[in-house]
């Protein structure tokens, strides 16, 4: 089965949070309807603490899934509050949502993935929601040798907290011991990508370290093996096979539509009332 394995490059985002983005608007062919993946997080409070500010979305899906630490957050529909290790935020920006994240300093490693889910023209302009899900109500589901957490879709039958999604998705997150197997379908029209987050494993025959991904855009069964301990976590969502228009934190059809809303921005008239 073709595969394309990214390794990512640490830059810097926000107000200065240092991080590894493993994909972002040069794949967004590859990875469609996936549009950027970030690992970040540190040791060293000083790596993050200035976070991301109050900043803008429209027309995707930001999903953060944290590892350790913990992040506060706020937007402009009228949600606060602070994720911890294993909580979930699921953000749908639709046609404009204005917030921050701003990962507090812990004695323990402070990480998480953030990953952005492109929207179907049909529903860029949607009314925004958020979803957070706490670490206690993702189910596991025990196999030989590890555990799979469901976060969206289905596993062995067992389905996620996130549901009524825009794109189907489905999102996992997996341990592995060392010498154990397991398989994921790619179903056809499908981008699925294998992230791994510790230990090094083979993924349909290919040898990935920490922090490298592979990406898979054909049918058909996917054959992991932990050649030690693994963490990884396995996503796979419907294509759009749609034209993308990207600016900073909004992604849109055309260009046309970022103008409008970089214009509405300045005037401020970004947020929409919906009824």
């Amino acid at each position: 089965m073709n595969k394309t394995i990214l390794q990512g490059r640490w830059t810097y985002d926000g107000a200065g949070v240092k991080l590894k983005r493993i994909f972002s608007r040069g794949h967004t062919g590859l990875t469609d309807p996936f549009l950027l993946l970030d690992h970040f997080g540190s040791d060293n409070p000083e790596d993050y603490v200035k976070g991301f500010p109050w900043h803008p979305h429209r027309g995707i899906e930001t999903v953060t899934y944290m590892l350790g630490g913990k992040v506060e957050h706020g937007d402009s529909i009228g949600n606060a509050g602070t994720i911890g290790t294993g909580d979930i935020q699921w953000m749908t920006a639709g046609g404009g949502v204005i917030h921050q994240e701003m990962p507090q300093a812990t004695k323990e490693k402070m990480h998480g993935l953030q990953l952005w889910v492109n929207l179907p023209a049909k529903s860029k302009m949607m009314e925004p929601r958020y979803r957070g899900i706490l670490k206690s109500e993702v189910p596991v589901v025990k196999i030989p040798g590890g555990e799979v957490r469901v976060i969206a879709g289905q596993y062995h039958g067992v389905t996620g907290p996130v549901r009524e999604l825009v794109v189907d998705v489905r999102y996992v997150d997996v341990r592995l011991d060392k010498g154990r197997s397991l398989s994921h379908e790619a179903g056809r029209g499908y981008t699925s990508l294998c992230y791994l987050v510790e230990g090094t494993g083979e993924f349909d025959d290919a040898r990935l370290e920490q922090t490298q991904l592979a990406v898979f855009t054909e049918h058909g069964g996917i054959a992991v093996k932990a050649v030690e301990d693994i963490h990884y976590i396995f996503v796979t969502g419907r294509q759009l096979r749609e034209p993308v228009a990207w600016g900073g934190p909004i992604v849109m059809n055309t260009q046309e539509e970022l103008d409008a809303a970089f214009k509405e921005l300045e005037a401020g008239t970004f947020i929409k009332k919906h009824k």
